[in-house]
């Protein structure tokens, strides 16, 4: 990893934890406010220290890209938490086969840079 993204990536963090230490929950409740808060908080340390093994420009790219993107669209929507992902035609089909390794592939592709991150449930 170069100084560049090393500098780039610890910036990320620190404005991640800046949002967790002023957010304020859309409902105004305090309790809501703070499960939110923990939630970012907890979502961000779990990531990124997932990710920290990670040695390849391409693929620290994409987390950056990842990152900023759950950033923006929590802003936007004043939440923390993953949208939803709308599944492709044929998505949930049975699980037979060669069927299933399509419905995995059309799966995979359907899931938005934001949620690269989560494994499927």
């Amino acid at each position: 990893m170069s100084a560049g993204t090393r500098a780039e990536v610890l910036s990320l963090y620190r404005r991640v934890l800046r949002i967790a230490r002023g957010w304020q929950a859309h409902s105004m409740l305090p309790h809501d406010t703070q499960t939110e808060k923990h939630y970012i908080t907890q979502e961000a340390r779990t990531l990124f220290r997932q990710n920290q093994q990670i040695t390849d420009e391409q693929s620290i790219r994409k987390c950056i890209e990842e990152c900023e993107a759950r950033i923006d669209i929590g802003l936007h929507y004043r939440n923390p938490y993953p949208r939803p992902i709308h599944l492709p035609p044929m998505g949930l089909a049975t699980q037979k086969g060669r069927k299933l390794r399509t419905q995995q592939r059309l799966r995979k592709q359907a899931k938005p840079i934001y949620l690269q991150s989560h494994d499927e449930t």
